[in-house]
């Protein structure tokens, strides 16, 4: 009988003291547990020191050099989420293939000797598409996410039921001798089960039940919550976890969630966390009794395809990691990295044996000793003034502390380590730009048409999502308005006003064909309207607004209820009547573009059109195809377009959507000099400032072939694709 068992046929009363003696049993006897200390693989408390690598924002080709990396840097686990919607994008119907290949991914961490822990969520957030929720969730009769439904647990269970199935089938959990140590069910949940009231409550207890029933003998987690039930860990989440402490006192204390950065909006700076303050996080949480510490990220790699989400995340989910999108080592972070996590190791004996001691030293500093019966000693010496360095007296010696850090003494006399000071050497990105140019050919596509066959008519202006079910980021709004002879605007030369609503992201208007404006959102305020005067002619004009979605929201209570595209209302002023209403007339619907259908991002579909080049290729012209080919350079330097000549839109190359580029749309923000010391926010040491938010995009190795590769652009607003250029991602020594 299992722990869980007994628990539940014991009286009240009786449950803590059985609760103690289970795991005091289960320590002893069985190859994974924890206690209070740490997790406990065959017998042993570990200190465990673990990275997120997203196996989709890699290629499979780019896996065993992450991996490899990944413990050359001192990590013994690799953390990852498990993305529902890339894995069942139809009910029923599975996806494991490809970057998508989870199996292939877990082993490939076991061969290199790592564990895993498998976020299974089945809600991941993660910058990712709607949360990592397949979009046909939402449209299931009477469902409402993370919540007590009914059609939602359902769902969730039996997602979450598959991954678990095929995770035993291919004895991957660390009783079967596979390496995954450790499983999380939901994601951040408690933020959000206050304002959902007891249904929260009951659904945060149903998942830990539903999750612990599944018999993977290995401990789940549920982070950011702090009510998570026996025998479900809660763990914490943030820049700092070092005042974190679980909610029993048998619990370990884990980390599940380093942020090393964080991550890029198209419209916004790119933030940087200083090494020094990322390492003196890690140690203040060792030091205060921390035991699991995982880095988001270790690598973030690329939201390729349309996979970027919580509205407005670049393509680009570098995320300051310690190694860089492209799969280079980010110095000087990841080398101070590697040395803290040798230092941490050498006091692994005293820290999971002992309890610290806590003693000042003087106006803020402090020593954390670790001291076992068996003579095993560690301490950790830490300076918290953010601005001046002081000599700390300890034992029979002197020892120097920079401002905002933390000094490791493995056996409480030699300091083998400070997180303030930095051994590896500083690397810059470098850029460089390939020999050759490319060989442009264009095609424009016009405005949709209401008497296409693939359109359909309402009296009414639909929500976004609801037309396209995401198989698009494009869906077309168009209309008729008749214009009077006599109008005095026509008389007076003058223009009416359009103003349309939307939910957004983008909004681009065509009157008769020709692009009239352009209006976007951001982040944090995805909502736009469009106003401005527009030229109509007498008698019937085409108005046709294209409404764009720059990812779906990944967060928040009910997301799934969030809206997007023209709502309304959307009026016309300055016409004898007044003002006309154009929210109730009769309006036609079409998902995507002509492009798209054809499928132009091909070689066999851009057949179907004829493309112009030479004199009369298309510039600066919205809603324009373009195609190139090119030959793969020598050597394996990674390799990335330069798209900083061109508007908003999306790339592909050899049928392979590197994802939505818009180096249009400027960073703004405050990038000051940068000061490590003092508690890091994602407003703290921001860089790129009037700049493009991305101007690069990764494109794999392994999609290419050595000649004839096939490079397709799609242009929204207007560029000069003639800009465009393959670079090399390279890095260079700055400094010591």
């Amino acid at each position: 009988m299992s722990p869980r068992d007994l628990m539940g046929n014991l009286p009240r009363g009786k449950f803590v003291v059985l609760l103690f003696f289970c795991y005091w049993v289960f320590a002893v006897t069985a190859s994974l547990t924890y206690d209070r200390k740490a997790v406990i693989i065959d017998g042993k408390r570990r200190i465990l020191i673990s990275g997120s690598i997203h196996y989709p924002r890699s290629t499979p080709e780019m896996w065993p050099d992450l991996i490899q990396k990944a413990k050359d840097g001192g990590l013994d686990v690799i953390q990852t989420y498990v993305f529902w919607n890339g894995h069942e994008p139809s009910p029923g119907k599975y996806y494991f293939e490809d970057r998508f290949d989870l199996v292939k991914f877990v082993k490939l961490v076991q061969q290199a000797g790592l564990y895993v822990h498998l976020r299974i969520g089945p809600y991941v957030c993660a910058e990712w598409n709607f949360g990592g929720f397949p979009v046909w969730l939402k449209f299931v009769p009477g469902i409402s996410f993370r919540t007590d439904n009914e059609p939602f647990k359902a769902a969730m269970q039996s997602f979450t039921e598959k991954i678990v199935s095929i995770m035993k089938e291919e004895k991957l959990f660390q009783a079967q001798g596979g390496p995954i140590i450790m499983s999380q069910i939901e994601n951040e949940f408690g933020p959000i089960e206050g304002r959902l009231g007891a249904a929260g409550k009951t659904y945060a207890q149903w998942a830990a039940k539903m999750a612990v029933g599944l018999d993977t003998e290995a401990p789940w987690v549920m982070c950011k919550q702090p009510d998570a039930p026996d025998p479900v860990i809660d763990t914490c989440n943030g820049y700092y976890c070092d005042s974190f402490r679980p909610n029993t006192k048998y619990k370990p204390k884990i980390w599940t969630e380093n942020w090393t950065g964080w991550y890029t909006q198209f419209g916004g700076p790119v933030p940087r966390r200083p090494a020094e303050d990322l390492a003196f996080s890690v140690a203040r949480f060792i030091q205060n009794g921390g035991s699991f510490v995982n880095y988001y990220m270790y690598h973030g790699g690329t939201n390729f395809g349309r996979t970027s989400s919580g509205l407005f995340i670049t393509t680009s989910y570098d995320y300051d990691a310690p190694i860089d999108e492209y799969g280079l080592l980010n110095e000087p972070k990841w080398g101070h990295l590697r040395d803290l996590h040798k230092a941490i190791k050498l006091c692994e004996p005293a820290l999971v044996s002992a309890d610290p001691a806590v003693t000042q030293l003087g106006m803020n500093l402090e020593a954390h000793v670790f001291k076992t019966d068996s003579g095993a000693c560690a301490a950790f010496l830490a300076n918290y003034d953010t601005k001046y360095a002081s000599k700390a007296t300890f034992g029979n010696g002197q020892y120097d502390l920079p401002p905002w850090s933390i000094s490791i003494l493995p056996d409480c006399k030699t300091a083998v380590f400070n997180t303030a000071s930095v051994g590896s050497l500083n690397a810059g990105k470098e850029m460089t730009p390939v020999d050759g140019e490319f060989t442009w050919l264009s095609y424009t596509e016009e405005p949709a048409s209401s008497s296409e066959d693939d359109t359909f008519t309402e009296y009414a202006l639909w929500e976004h999502l609801n037309v396209t079910w995401d198989s698009s980021d494009y869906l077309w709004y168009m209309t008729d308005v008749n214009i009077d002879p006599d109008e005095g605007f026509i008389k007076s030369g003058g223009s009416p006003i359009l103003t349309a609503m939307s939910a957004g992201h983008v909004l681009h208007v065509f009157i008769n064909g020709q692009l009239s404006g352009t209006v976007y959102g951001s982040l944090n305020y995805p909502k736009l309207t469009f106003s401005n005067s527009v030229k109509l002619n007498v008698g019937n004009n085409k108005v046709s607004l294209l409404s764009v979605t720059v990812g779906l929201p990944n967060v928040g209570a009910h997301f799934e209820t969030w809206n997007a595209g023209v709502l309304g209302p959307v009026t016309l002023q300055g016409l004898n009547e007044g003002t006309r209403d154009l929210s109730l007339q009769k309006w036609s619907y079409k998902v995507g573009l002509k492009g798209e259908a054809l499928s132009l991002h091909t070689v066999s579909g851009s057949d179907s059109v004829e493309w112009a080049k030479g004199s009369l290729l298309a510039k600066k012209q919205p809603l324009t195809w373009y195609k190139t080919s090119f030959s793969t350079p020598a050597g394996d330097d990674p390799l990335a377009f330069d798209m900083s000549s061109m508007g908003k839109g999306q790339v592909w190359v050899n049928g392979q959507s590197i994802g939505r580029h818009w180096p249009g749309y400027i960073a703004s923000g405050r990038c000051n000099d940068c000061n490590y010391a003092g508690n890091y926010t994602e407003y703290k040491c921001q860089t790129n400032c009037g700049e493009p938010s991305q101007k690069w995009y990764h494109v794999p190795r392994s999609w290419l072939i050595p000649s004839g590769n096939f490079l397709v652009v799609f242009e929204e607003w207007g560029g000069d694709p003639t800009g465009i250029s393959l670079v090399k991602r390279g890095t260079k020594t700055v400094s010591a």
